[in-house]
């Protein structure tokens, strides 16, 4: 079992791209650049049993084997993340279907539908040989169930989804008077009388019903679970004391509702693959980072892929340059992350993925990228007490995923809001004053906050309105925008005046959307300073609110577009626009000030990130993240110990190179 007395290093293994001859020069190479752990196996599926119930795991176990010899651990997969050919010939009602109708080839990778139990019971068979065979194996260190589910196939119209959706939905709802209630089928004469006649919401002439929508979302993403746990539950029959994970996907996976799979995880985990041409990318990074660690309530988490420099997937594919992917490596340890891997170990000749970067390009050792891996290797080998170190926030950002998906749903007032762009124009001004956040499910306990942020909750069910509710009237300060509390847990609306479950704690009513065409902009007026207001406006009537800014043209006029309510013994904050980036800064800055949230460090130059990691012991250590492309001069508080550049020497000031890092800590078990 993995030992996480150190930030683990390494990347994802394949052997079966080459001969036994370049695994001995792979592992003389691991040991060079500080590899610790690998993940092997994930599409090992048709080298394992290449016929159906036939395995061949020789050359599998002398990989294991020769890992083991060389002190590297292994994170095995399960090898059902791309099923072999002779699988969906043999059973092609296993392929997923569009919504459209579509039946989609073999050929590519995931080309399995999640409700197939063909598919479940060829998957928990090769689970079992696996988990046998090498239960007890000395390079086992964890278990890595399938690979990014939900990437490719975000749901399935097949026939046996449709047969599955209505046996899901039975458990769900219990009687069709209960569905056709939340389904809200009285409209468009779509009422349901027996369990039969629902279908999947494929292809439609029109608008498909909007809870039926959302419950497909919620029904796919237990699907692939479904999938998840089958395979865990041979695991933890097999090999019970072995950690369990799987990797999500960055900041795009709409499809899995983490809060739900993350219960089932021993460890979570997370691909990122910031877009290098994109200037300001850290930023997404980091709200991905901070989601993925307060999905497991802060516990530290995994890196488990990351390109070495470029990918291929993407119409331009540009490589990072010298001393990015060092810094995107230590923004994800300073962001609570315990280990560090990257895909791939050595970069295929053939295939999809040939011009993906890896660990070991086309050209060797002798590359810029082997280099830089090797370094990085070093340095994480040399701070192994980091590990296990955690992230503390004063300020939560709420995300849900169910709301998500019925924020983006059609028929809505404008297609304009987004969910992703919403958190990350709430999340920036944060990132940029150096404030430290979690982003947390809307239920999670919230008392432990000076601050609570709600950039949309569209959705939102009586039990998380109570928690809000709950949070300002002890003294919490809650800052909430436009377009949120809107519908209820099966999309519908409440009634009485928007946002209904929220009227008084935010001191308003809002009568009317004003949402803004496409690219328009509205004046907004904030104590006599000029700002700009996009997206959306609102009617607002304030029930009690104060009035902060105001809109300053059109039918709008004067009434207002931010408001600021106290509520118990806190205080509740509205926004009825989006701001423009220099205004909310702005707005930020005060209510952070008023909430009694402090930066990690005041002052920090532009394009610096400050994050603290604390330890069980009581020590501290500081990251200093320069994203910029000029050097900076970082003045301390007080003095430090640099740990990275001359270990233990104390500094009262941090110069930082272009994309340059630092690591400090106060003393002998202070906090910095």
């Amino acid at each position: 079992m993995v030992s996480f007395d150190r930030i683990h290093y390494g990347g994802d293994y394949n052997p079966e791209h080459w001969s036994p001859e370049v695994w001995d020069e792979d592992v003389e190479l691991m040991a060079e650049a500080g590899v610790s752990l690998v993940t092997m196996g994930i599409y090992s599926w048709a080298q394992v049993e290449p016929r159906p119930g036939e395995f061949d795991f020789g050359w599998f176990d002398s990989v294991m084997d020769k890992l083991a010899d060389h002190g590297v651990a292994v994170c095995l997969a399960t090898m059902t993340g791309s099923p072999p050919p002779w699988l969906s010939h043999q059973y092609p009602e296993i392929l997923p279907v569009r919504a459209d109708g579509t039946r989609l080839s073999a050929g590519a990778r995931q080309q399995f539908c999640p409700s197939s139990q063909v598919f479940r019971e060829h998957a928990a068979r090769l689970v079992d040989r696996l988990a046998t065979r090498y239960a007890g194996h000395p390079a086992l260190a964890m278990w890595h169930i399938g690979n990014e589910f939900g990437c490719h196939i975000r749901a399935c119209y097949c026939e046996a989804s449709a047969e599955h959706f209505r046996h899901w939905l039975q458990c769900r709802y219990s009687t069709m008077d209960s569905l056709n209630a939340a389904w809200s089928t009285t409209f468009w004469s779509q009422r349901y009388e027996d369990w039969s006649e629902i279908e999947p919401p494929r292809v439609a002439p029109t608008f498909p019903n909007p809870a039926q929508q959302l419950d497909y979302h919620r029904f796919s993403s237990d699907a692939s679970l479904g999938c998840y746990l089958t395979e865990r539950e041979v695991l933890g029959r097999v090999t019970p004391d072995v950690p369990v994970t799987t990797n999500f996907v960055g900041l795009v996976q709409k499809a899995l509702d983490w809060h739900t799979w993350t219960p089932h995880e021993d460890i979570v985990s997370l691909d990122s693959y910031p877009d290098p041409h994109e200037p300001r990318s850290q930023v997404e990074a980091a709200f991905a980072y901070d989601l993925v660690r307060s999905t497991k309530d802060g516990q530290p988490w995994m890196l488990l892929e990351q390109a070495p420099s470029a990918v291929n997937w993407r119409p331009r594919n540009g490589p990072k340059p010298p001393g990015a992917m060092r810094l995107g490596s230590w923004q994800a340890v300073a962001q609570g992350a315990d280990a560090v891997l990257f895909f791939q170990w050595r970069q295929t000749s053939g295939g999809a993925e040939k011009f993906h970067s890896a660990m070991v390009p086309h050209g060797g050792r002798e590359t810029r990228t082997f280099r830089e891996v090797a370094d990085l290797g070093r340095e994480l080998a040399a701070l192994p007490e980091l590990a296990g170190s955690r992230v503390h926030a004063d300020v939560a950002i709420l995300h849900d995923w169910p709301s998500w998906w019925a924020l983006e749903l059609d028929s809505h007032p404008s297609d304009d809001l987004r969910q992703l762009e919403t958190h990350l124009a709430h999340y920036v001004p944060l990132f940029d004053a150096g404030v430290t956040c979690d982003v947390v499910r809307p239920t999670r306990e919230l008392s432990g906050y000076r601050l609570v942020v709600v950039p949309n909750l569209y959705l939102m069910d009586a039990g998380v309105a109570e928690n809000l509710r709950s949070y300002v009237a002890g003294g919490g300060q809650l800052v909430v925008s436009f377009f949120s509390g809107i519908v209820d847990e099966s999309d519908r609306a409440y009634l009485g005046g928007y946002p209904a479950p929220l009227r008084e704690v935010l001191g308003l009513r809002v009568d009317e959307f004003w949402p803004l065409p496409e690219d328009g902009s509205i004046d907004i007026d904030t104590a006599g300073k000029a700002a700009t207001g996009t997206i959306w406006s609102e009617w607002v009537e304030p029930e009690g609110a104060s009035v902060i800014a105001t809109f300053g043209e059109g039918p709008l006029a004067g009434r207002p577009a931010v408001t600021r309510h106290e509520f118990g013994d806190g205080i509740a904050w509205y926004l009825a626009t989006r701001p423009d980036p220099a205004a909310m800064r702005a707005l930020f800055d005060r209510i952070t000030a008023e909430a009694g949230v402090a930066p990690v460090l005041p002052g920090l130059p532009a394009g610096v990130q400050a994050v603290v990691r604390e330890a069980a012991g009581g020590s501290a250590y500081l990251f200093l993240l320069n994203h910029g492309e000029e050097a900076v001069t970082v003045p301390l508080p007080e003095p430090a110990r640099d740990l990275l550049t001359e270990p233990g020497r104390l500094v009262e000031s941090v110069p930082l190179a272009p994309r340059g890092v630092a690591v400090l800590t106060r003393g002998e078990g202070k906090t910095v």
